[in-house]
């Protein structure tokens, strides 16, 4: 496929929203390609932004430590001043007060321009430019920052690969020419071109459908595991924080942090009952957002491919011992399930024969979404998929109930051996009280 000449590349505001906010910085000629950065600590100290005529701060003296490579959620209701937050620290929005470490670098009082070197921003809707193609997005801000011509070349190729679109494929296309969810995987692919340590998201994945928004969210998952990035992430979705996060802040009114702590002790463990009421009913069932589909045992069933002679596909069946095959396509995905009815009314094609396979789950989803899709299949089953769709495995409802029922007793066990802590604790002040009381009746 040649490649699409590339347009003059316009000096765009840095601060324009999902633009080269990325992290762009200065055009000083860059050495030989550094090795790939992990992700940097970040401290917020009395963080505070107060707008002109307004009596109270929009965000009041936050303080909290990020820790590198780890990935913390901002959830909150509308207008706490979550994104507020996030944005200070890459100085989008200009803090009133308080400081900004990164890896303990104060980064208050630097150019802003050259901050954003560092911090990758990803938002709401993609924010590409329209007028550029899917390479040269990308590309702009390596060469923004000085890449040579090859490095930025082979970093877009890299980088589409690594959020899961064909190089060749998707190398000339324009934004229109995408749907919403490629646009926020060339989103994401942008604001981590320059390889940065920081990655903030902002809501990326609000504006699209349920299930595109899961496999955004498993392939951010499959990316910080290959990456290692420090990600802030704002959502209002409490399911999401719960899938996504290593640590999730529940913030309150002017960002007062609620509860700061790992989505199983939230779930547990609630501070308040502000936080109660974002975890909401059902925290055993949410905590099936806390497992993944690799963390349990997958099943198998045969497979046979579209290319296969229906006769093979009849002796595989009859060999297999079961009722069921998952025919795959030619890069291997799955394609439809066949069944032996299905197989007989073929005659001689497989054109009309079997059911399309409507949803599948990759080994970075929860077994909440593995859950979903399961229950909406009347087979009781869904298949799993690797990076490219390629299929894996099986997980069935068997499986699911099972992890199900484990986490239920889990829970049962902690909170017996809670009331056995506390009862412990009682009577230990019980027991302090009284011989109290008898050292004094002694001294008397």
């Amino acid at each position: 496929m040649s490649e699409t000449p590339e347009r003059p590349v316009p000096s765009p505001d840095p601060r324009a929203p999902g633009a080269v906010a990325d992290q762009a910085g200065s055009t000083a000629t860059s050495p030989a390609a550094p090795a790939a950065a992990s992700g940097a600590t970040i401290e917020l100290e009395n963080l505070t932004k107060r707008y002109p005529g307004s009596a109270e701060p929009a965000v009041d003296s936050v303080s909290m430590e990020i820790k590198a490579g780890e990935t913390v959620i901002f959830v909150g209701p509308s207008g706490c001043g979550k994104s507020t937050t996030l944005k200070m620290i890459n100085r989008l929005i200009e803090p009133t007060g308080g400081r900004i470490r990164i890896d303990g670098e104060d980064v208050t009082d630097i150019d802003p321009v050259k901050l954003r070197r560092k911090v990758g921003y990803a938002i709401q809707s993609s924010g590409l430019f329209p007028h550029m193609t899917v390479a040269q997005n990308i590309a702009l801000v390596p060469r923004m920052v000085g890449w040579g011509k090859a490095r930025v070349k082979e970093r877009v190729e890299e980088m589409l690969e690594l959020v899961g679109l064909d190089p060749g494929e998707f190398h000339g296309r324009y934004p229109r020419q995408l749907s919403g969810g490629q646009q926020q995987r060339v989103g994401v692919a942008r604001a981590l071109a320059a390889d940065p340590p920081v990655l903030l998201m902002d809501e990326p994945f609000g504006a699209v459908d349920p299930i595109t928004r899961d496999h955004l969210q498993d392939e951010l998952i499959r990316l910080q595991h290959e990456l290692h990035k420090t990600i802030v992430f704002v959502t209002h979705d409490f399911d999401e924080a719960i899938k996504l996060g290593d640590r999730i802040a529940v913030l309150r009114e002017r960002s007062h942090i609620a509860q700061f702590d790992t989505p199983e002790a939230i779930l547990t463990n609630p501070a308040d009952d502000f936080v109660s009421g974002f975890v909401g009913a059902g925290a055993a069932l949410k905590r099936l957002n806390l497992t993944r589909v690799r963390d349990v045992e997958m099943a198998d069933v045969p497979t046979v491919t579209i290319d296969d002679p229906l006769q093979d596909i009849f002796t595989k069946l009859r060999a297999s011992g079961t009722n069921e095959l998952l025919l795959l396509d030619k890069r291997g995905r799955p394609y439809k399930w066949l069944r032996r009815g299905d197989l007989m009314r073929a005659k001689g094609s497989l054109a009309r024969a079997g059911t399309l396979v409507h949803d599948t789950v990759t080994r970075d989803a929860t077994l909440r979404d593995a859950l979903e899709a399961v229950l909406t299949d009347n087979a009781g089953r869904v298949a799993v998929t690797g990076r490219r769709g390629e299929y894996t495995g099986v997980v069935d409802m068997e499986t699911l109930m099972n992890s199900v029922h484990e986490m239920l007793e889990a829970d049962r066990l902690d909170a017996l051996e809670h009331q056995h802590e506390l009862e412990e604790q009682r009577a230990r002040l019980t027991r302090k009280e009284q011989e109290g009381d008898g050292g004094g009746e002694a001294k008397a």
